[in-house]
């Protein structure tokens, strides 16, 4: 795991490389590497940051150059001693135990057809002294991040947008339409930049550079195909051992010459991975977190550290409880920096505080239970898109009075929340709606008018897109299932999006790997082959996942209800960062500069302190939103801090 960073025929490319690898510091504290070599009339530069897991020594140093091939390369390799065999078997002599050298004798071999048989998660950049070619590639899942801008016939990457901002000297302009679309999603999608002109290179692809200035881009794993290979599975009754290929995952995502640690909220996800991490690592090290009990109450959060308890007493983990008590007024800022795009979820506060505990207690790598909910519908949203296909029969009449009696209940008083209310606003809110947009309004922050009412008239038309956007990819499937469908849309979106992104800048913030292993080629696979009906059973989600648990976790444990990986944030909201909210509402730039209108914030937060609506996530949001827009527009090309 570690942070790369290069560029190709681009102007000062020694002194850019410099600067990107440094901006990456904190991605690999262990080491730094070079490597430049003439191409065409122009330079290529490598830059590398490690963070060292799997052989130590300088063997494994990058960027890695060995017989006219240079590798800079993040991630890791969990079938590499499985090609390492089969690369023996063929003649290759290895010099050191890497996994960085495997990917590159595989890339020597086989070219860009080694990438489907990579089972891990990476994002590399290769040079071919021989061509003078450079190929940048991402893994099939979008685990890992790369970012990559192009000028003419220059290019520039790094595993980190700051970097790109950085090595530009703070030119990069802000795309307004990834603003709305963040604020849409409270998240950028992968399919979009918070810079106009930078780029996310897609998951499962990879881009060649030519001497010439020529550009090849190329898909080699498409998730839209795996599931349609899964459907036809299902229709097979072909259903997969579940429990044996969880277990197969986490067992080679245990692969470390350092140690590794866990995740453990309590809830079914982490408690699996960590019950079956430790078959193989006993003793194996967990982290969870607990709230002040104010926070709890007030936001009616479930009781998490009693679940991870029984499972390390269970398991023979050793836990380490971490109580999330942050100075938020302080966090807020160095977060929004950390995570280089507006990224509204506390989660990503959680992932800090946790891995930067196990840093401090010399772990550098974490399992997490990332990715199970998307793929096995775990989701509440998932459940109750179910649900309001049921609710769409019940008399309109009678739908309206109910619609109108929830409207009126609160959902908070001054001592605590409400969670049933909200949930109960939140579905109403989308459960006469068609498939694909009630699948949309279940978990982004507005509608379409809502969305209009906050933004600048100017933007008006990057509402349409972005909308647009998501309903051609979540109808671009061949499936006739309706879970099914909504997972595949999780998995592309979401997923990406989302959840990894803020686990990775978040936990390579503290300097540490986490590792998904449900996010993994051979689990997806599985994932795609089982029926909507097995994975959201009557009112159960996961079903399917749950079913494969109970071979080695109490059902107390399997079948507990949902936790939240989440922070309490009305509390923070109605205490520590009220008076922020009130500065950003009424002077913040958003506003001064006309990006979001003060009237309908206002409005928010008015209903929002009276108890009747709960916009808390929104307002976190556009709290981080703002943070992150001062920095971009500092000229800095970097959040305040």
């Amino acid at each position: 795991m570690c942070g790369i960073a290069g560029t190709y025929r681009w102007p000062d490319g020694k002194v850019v490389t410099d600067r990107l690898t440094d901006t990456l510091a904190h991605r690999g504290p262990d080491g730094a590497g070079r490597y430049n070599h003439p191409v065409g009339d122009g330079e290529v530069h490598l830059g590398h940051r490690r963070l060292s897991i799997i052989d130590l020594s300088e063997t494994g140093a990058q960027p890695m150059v060995k017989d006219g091939l240079a590798l800079t390369y993040n991630g890791e390799l969990y079938n590499a001693p499985e090609l390492r065999a089969e690369l023996t078997a063929a003649g290759v002599g290895f010099r050191g135990t890497s996994d960085t050298e495997v990917l590159l004798e595989a890339w020597r071999r086989w070219g860009t057809d080694c990438l489907p048989r990579l089972r891990g998660m990476f994002a590399l950049g290769v040079f071919d002294e021989r061509t003078g070619e450079l190929v940048l590639a991402r893994d099939q899942l979008g685990i890992k991040p790369l970012f990559l801008l192009r000028r003419g016939e220059g290019l520039v990457f790094a595993s980190e947008l700051k970097a790109l901002a950085t090595a530009t000297g703070g030119k990069l302009e802000v795309d307004h339409a990834a603003l709305v679309a963040s604020l849409l999603y409270y998240w950028v999608p992968d399919t979009r930049c918070a810079y106009r002109d930078a780029e996310k290179l897609p998951p499962g692809s990879w881009l060649r550079c030519r001497p010439d200035g020529r550009v090849e881009r190329g898909r080699y794993w498409n998730l839209k195909d795996v599931a349609a290979e899964g459907r036809e599975r299902a229709r097979a009754g072909d259903l997969p051992d579940l429990a044996a290929i969880v277990e197969e995952s986490t067992r080679q995502h245990l692969l470390s010459d350092v140690p590794v640690a866990t995740f453990l909220s309590g809830g079914l996800d982490s408690s699996y991975l960590t019950a079956l991490a430790a078959r193989h690592r006993p003793g194996i090290s967990a982290y969870t977190i607990g709230f002040r009990a104010e926070d709890a109450k007030f936001e009616a959060m479930p009781d998490d550290l009693r679940y991870a308890r029984q499972v390390a007493q269970r398991f023979g983990v050793d836990l380490h409880e971490i109580e999330i008590a942050p100075n938020v007024l302080d966090l807020l800022p160095e977060m929004t920096y950390h995570l280089d795009e507006p990224i509204g979820d506390p989660a990503a506060i959680n992932t800090f505080l946790i891995c930067s505990a196990a840093r401090e207690a010399g772990v550098k790598v974490m399992l997490s239970g990332m990715g199970a909910d998307e793929l096995f519908a775990g989701y509440r949203k998932h459940l109750a898109n179910l649900i309001a296909l049921r609710y769409q029969r019940v008399p309109r009449p009678l739908r309206r009075g109910v619609s109108r009696a929830v409207d009126r209940l609160p959902v908070a008083t001054a001592r605590r929340g409400y969670r049933s209310v909200r949930f109960a606003k939140r579905f109403l809110s989308f459960a006469d709606l068609p498939e694909e947009t009630a699948f949309r309004r279940s978990y982004t922050m507005y509608d379409r008018d809502e969305l209009l009412a906050l933004i600048d008239p100017d933007l008006a038309g990057t509402v349409d897109d972005v909308l647009t956007e998501h309903a051609d990819i979540y109808r671009d499937n061949e499936l006739d299932d309706f879970v099914n469908r909504m997972c595949l849309a999780d998995s592309r979106m979401f997923l990406p999006g989302l959840n990894l992104a803020y686990t990775d800048r978040s936990s390579m913030a503290a300097s540490t790997e986490v590792r998904v292993p449900y996010v993994d080629v051979e689990v997806v696979k599985a994932a795609f082959a089982v029926p909507g009906e097995r994975k959201i059973a009557g009112r159960q989600g996961k079903a399917f996942l749950k079913e494969a648990a109970t071979s080695v976790l109490p059902r107390e444990i399997v079948y507990r209800p949902k936790g939240l990986f989440s922070a309490p944030l009305r509390a923070w909201m109605s205490r520590d960062l009220a008076p922020l909210v009130r500065e950003v509402v009424h002077d913040g730039v958003l506003v001064s500069s006309g990006i979001l209108r003060r009237d309908a914030l206002a409005r928010m937060v008015a209903e929002d302190a009276a108890g009747q609506r709960d916009f808390s996530k929104h307002l976190w949001h556009v709290l981080t939103l703002e943070y992150w827009y001062r920095g971009a527009t500092s000229g800095s090309g970097q959040s305040t801090r």
